[in-house]
């Protein structure tokens, strides 16, 4: 047995049961293991963007790492932006990255970089492994690190992938959590109690459905109300799981929201700041002189510091744990007419199935799809945690590879899709239950409304090249259907949700390019 596929073994004995992988010369070992391993399933990924953001896919649904398998310094750079979402998302996973030989760096050959120092800007936790007899336990130590929500990353040199480990035991580690900070969690349920204007921002594992129905039981006894970030990492929403709403993403909306509040305690979330600096707006969404607590911090588990905050406040029946969770709602009439970001999202939130997947990069298509969906069956939620683009198409992949029997819808912006279209090849490839709804509008209109809102109305023809993509225009239906996913075009409300039915209803990927009427 050697490092690789000692390596390889330790993975599946923690846990880890897909890896995506673009692998170079520095990972053959590993690939060469992956043959003699089958309790891990490998997708290729024609981009390394398309690995990480299928892994940060994956650990979102599952709430389990996933692997990565990137190749040296630049093949790590190249999924850089979907690690950033991921870490935003505080998804759990794992990068292993290849490494030149130890006895070789020294030399600086051409693909030679300073992988640590890039892996540190969006790692919770990284190591390069310095023998091949600490291998195994290396191993365990990046999965137990991602598995507690967050992005993990080890290097491994090239030739403590092919050395002789026979001797080396397999280590299993588990994940571990720092002890909540009850004083905290005691300050929190003080200020909750008084009876004061008072909000609850939900993030991380308290989106999830144990999460919730702990936060329903809290807002129950003390009257909270709660939020989420602009943009959470992954919700489970619909049924009787309690509304969350979500904080807005433009800052004069936002503050307004916040405003309302004397006392903002954050469970599992990032404070809520405004996504950019505006000249004249302040970078902090809550009000001057409400009280901020945090329960907990990155090294805790959420879930249990709501746990004891619930406890804290006292424990309400429960009618009144009930009263203000969601209800199945009757499916809404479908729309008609030209392709909005409203019709788009009303045909969206009518037809999702039951127990569903939506990604979401619809961007200013798809704001209004949230709101319109709390009524709908029980369903998953994603979006861009991190703003950078790009993120949709590689995210669904890893969704549908995690929850083969659920449908995913991805909602994808035309700018943000070109950034990891080669996501569509490995859908095609691995025959996934995707629909993707391109919502093309033939420009990057989330970069007009930021002009609009510097006071640029009528921006002139160089600042309008920056911003529009339609010339010339991208064919998506050819596009896709060169990718191998099956495509199609509409034009309005009804032909889409018609195209939607059908794709739903038959196996493997499809594209549905929406015309959005600017």
């Amino acid at each position: 047995m050697n490092g690789a596929e000692l390596a390889l073994r330790t993975a599946v004995l923690n846990g880890v049961d897909i890896c995506f992988a673009n692998a170079g010369t520095t990972e053959i070992p590993l690939v060469a293991a992956l043959d003699k391993e089958p309790g891990i399933r490998c997708v290729l990924g024609l981009f390394e963007g398309v690995c990480t953001g299928a892994a940060d896919g994956f650990g979102r649904v599952l709430d389990r790492p996933a692997m990565a398998l990137l190749h040296l310094g630049p093949g790590f750079a190249n999924g850089i932006a979907c690690l950033h979402n991921a870490r935003r998302a505080m998804s759990p996973v794992v990068n292993v990255i290849g490494e030149h030989a130890s006895w070789h760096r020294h030399a600086d050959p051409p693909l030679n970089m300073d992988i640590a120092a890039l892996a540190g800007t969006v790692s919770g936790w990284k190591r390069t492994c310095r023998s091949h007899r600490s291998l195994s336990r290396d191993m365990a130590a990046v999965i137990a690190a991602g598995a507690r929500g967050q992005v993990a990353s080890l290097i491994i040199p090239n030739d403590h992938q092919w050395a002789d480990c026979a001797d080396i035991p397999v280590i299993m580690a588990s994940p571990s959590f720092e002890p909540v900070d009850l004083e905290a969690v005691d300050r929190a349920a003080r200020v909750l109690r008084t009876g004061r204007r008072t909000a609850m921002v939900l993030g991380g594992r308290a989106l999830r459905i144990k999460g919730l129905l702990t936060a329903a039981r809290i807002r129950a006894a003390t009257g909270c109300d709660l939020l989420a970030n602009s943009f959470p990492g992954y919700v489970d929403r619909g049924g009787s799981l309690p509304a969350v709403t979500r904080i807005p993403y433009f800052p004069e909306s936002a503050m307004e929201l916040m405003a309302r509040y004397d006392v903002v305690v954050l469970a599992g979330a990032w404070d809520p700041v405004t996504f950019f600096g505006y000249e004249g707006v302040p970078g902090s969404v809550i009000p001057d002189g409400a009280a901020k607590i945090a329960i907990d911090h990155s090294g805790q588990d959420v879930s249990e510091a709501l746990e004891a905050l619930a406890d804290c406040v006292g424990r309400p029946g429960k009618a009144a744990v009930a009263k203000g969770c969601g209800t199945y709602a009757k499916r809404s009439s479908l729309p008609t007419g030209p392709l909005t970001p409203e019709t788009v999202s009303a045909v969206i939130a009518a037809l999702q199935p039951e127990e569903g997947i939506v990604v979401d990069e619809g961007l200013t298509t798809s704001f209004p799809y949230y709101p319109l969906s709390h009524g709908c069956a029980p369903h998953g939620f994603m979006t861009i945690a991190g703003g950078a683009i790009g993120y949709g198409m590689p995210c669904a992949v890893g969704a549908a590879l995690a929850a083969p029997g659920r449908t995913v819808i991805n909602i994808q912006a035309d700018g943000s899709a070109m950034y990891t279209v080669q996501a569509l090849w490995t859908m095609a490839r691995e025959d996934l239950n995707v629909t993707t709804l391109l919502c093309n509008n033939g420009g990057y209109r989330i970069i007009a409304m930021e002009l609009e809102r510097a006071g640029l109305t009528d921006p002139g023809k160089a600042a309008r090249a920056l911003v529009d993509i339609d010339s010339p225009p991208i064919d998506w239906v050819d596009l896709s259907r060169g990718l191998g996913v099956s495509a199609t075009r509409v034009e309005d409300a009804r032909a889409l949700a018609r195209e939607m039915k059908r794709a739903m209803k038959e196996p493997g990927p499809h594209l549905i390019e929406m015309m959005i009427k600017r």
